[in-house]
């Protein structure tokens, strides 16, 4: 049974429940139950809709907004909510080896063409390059623009943000050289450690020692067992989306009960500056190359809804990579591209992330009350290019490699432990960059693709995304 409500109204409904909030802080005088009910009316009619669409994605968005009014309403329950999304990341975490090695090992030995591997391995570099050169620029334009850490002070640091950012600053005291860390040493551990880029590398060496293999027979017996890996794996990223909406709902709830309302209004210019920030690069950066290149915007987004909702609500990329390998493999992007191209983005082409480096930096720099030349600004730039790079399986890498940066510039009276005041917000800012990384990797598996005259975008392929998508159909 399909609901008579498109996209737009549901969309509508969701933002209209979104600013009850807003409206009830601005009006104290009204009974807040007056509010709280019309939420709950609301929440339950986006429910209705859910239900009646048996699409995923609105699933996922209506647990966002549940979470969100659980979250400020149960503090207490929702800390404890934390678990499903902790069992959601733990299920995402025992697929994404197997899958991957399955995807990339079926799209480059079923193939056997080694120079097509190199060229687009150099493509994909390229414009991973280009692109997060891009994202650093605007926020430092963004964060120039706004000033939103002028005038700010670090008081309201938390004994529990100062914990975590000990924690966090700890992994700084055993340096690793991030090149010779690309390289797997054993695969086991890459698996262990959910190194993506190790198991990346690893899969790309097997899958060119199968395709140079002269027996026939044994070449065709470890092809079809990948193959059929593979389509295991794509089952089992099924059934783990089953819980998805669960897991967001846990995740979201628990996220809004330990973030407190004085450290989001002390931080809340920080936080708009970002979410500009990233949807100007969108348009300004990411659209545009999805034009140039000719990609289709209406069925990209339809691709690509699902993995970024789950990245939004999770702030985990790594939740929504099986989903995005799935779908862009179905939009028509080849497993060959697709299976290489996303994962090394992983570490390359962190377009989010970068953004909110360059800007987080200035922003701290306006907080020592340092005025930042653009020579210095565009020197930070380039370290941050440096240093960003292949730090994917390190905890809070984002906090580490800002931190870094800022020890680096130390001499120009930048004070590193302050960026700890970034940490009671990162949450709510790692929903958004997650994202856009999430985003940003979809758009260069699909750029790519059109570049090799290998981008088929068929109809069928792409009705697959959404029959599929209706798990809690008949």
């Amino acid at each position: 049974m399909k609901s008579p409500f498109s996209l737009f109204w549901y969309i509508t409904l969701f933002a209209l429940c979104g600013f009850l909030f807003f409206l009830e802080s601005k009006l104290p005088q009204v009974n807040p139950v007056v509010f709280q009910v019309a939420r709950y009316l609301g929440m339950g009619y986006l429910l209705a809709i859910s239900f009646m669409r048996k699409k995923l994605s609105l699933w996922i968005f209506s647990a966002m907004l549940i979470g969100v009014e659980v979250g400020i309403d149960f503090p207490q329950f929702s800390m404890e909510m934390k678990r499903f999304g902790d069992i959601f990341l733990r299920l995402i975490k025992t697929l994404v080896a197997p899958l991957l090695f399955s995807t990339v090992v079926v799209g480059i030995a079923g193939h056997s063409n080694l120079k097509q591997v190199g060229r687009i391995g150099l493509k994909s570099i390229i414009y991973f390059e280009v692109v997060t050169t891009f994202a650093l620029f605007i926020g430092l334009l963004a964060i120039n623009i706004s000033q939103a850490g002028v005038g700010v002070k670090d008081t309201n640091v938390t004994t529990a943000v100062k914990e975590k950012s000990t924690e966090l600053l700890a992994q700084l005291e055993k340096p690793k050289d991030h090149l010779v860390e690309i390289f797997p040493e054993n695969f086991a551990k890459a698996i262990v450690e959910n190194q993506v880029l190790q198991i990346v590398i690893f899969s790309v060496l097997f899958a060119i020692a199968l395709s140079l293999i002269k027996n026939v027979k044994h070449k065709e017996t470890m092809l079809h067992w990948t193959e059929s890996l593979s389509e295991v794996m794509f089952k089992f990223t099924d059934l783990v989306m089953y819980i998805a909406p669960l897991a967001v709902f846990g995740a979201i709830a628990s996220t809004i009960s330990k973030s407190g309302i004085d450290v989001l209004t002390n931080l809340l210019k920080l936080v708009g500056t970002l979410y500009v920030g990233l949807i100007i690069f969108v348009l300004t950066v990411l659209l545009p190359i999805a034009l140039m290149a000719k990609i289709p915007i209406k069925r990209f987004l339809g691709a690509i809804t699902e993995p970024l909702s789950i990245a939004f609500a999770t702030a985990s990329s790594e939740a929504a990579l099986p989903k995005a390998l799935e779908n862009m493999e179905k939009f028509g992007v080849p497993k060959k591209i697709v299976g290489f191209v996303i994962p090394t983005g992983y570490s390359f082409n962190l377009d989010g992330t970068t953004l909110y480096l360059s800007m987080a930096t200035v922003f701290v720099a306006q907080m020592c009350g340092v005025q930042l030349t653009i020579g210095q600004q565009i020197a930070i730039c380039l370290t941050l290019m440096l240093t960003s790079k292949g730090v994917a399986g390190v905890r809070g890498a984002s906090f580490v490699i800002l931190t870094t940066t800022l020890m680096d510039y130390k001499h120009l009276g930048l004070d590193y432990e302050k960026a700890g005041i970034i940490l009671g917000v990162d949450a709510l800012m790692d929903m958004a960059r997650t994202s856009v990384n999430v985003l940003g990797n979809c758009l260069a598996s699909a750029v790519v693709a059109r570049s090799e005259g290998e981008l088929v975008l068929d109809a069928p392929k792409v009705k697959e995304i959404d029959a599929e998508s209706e798990l809690f159909g008949d």
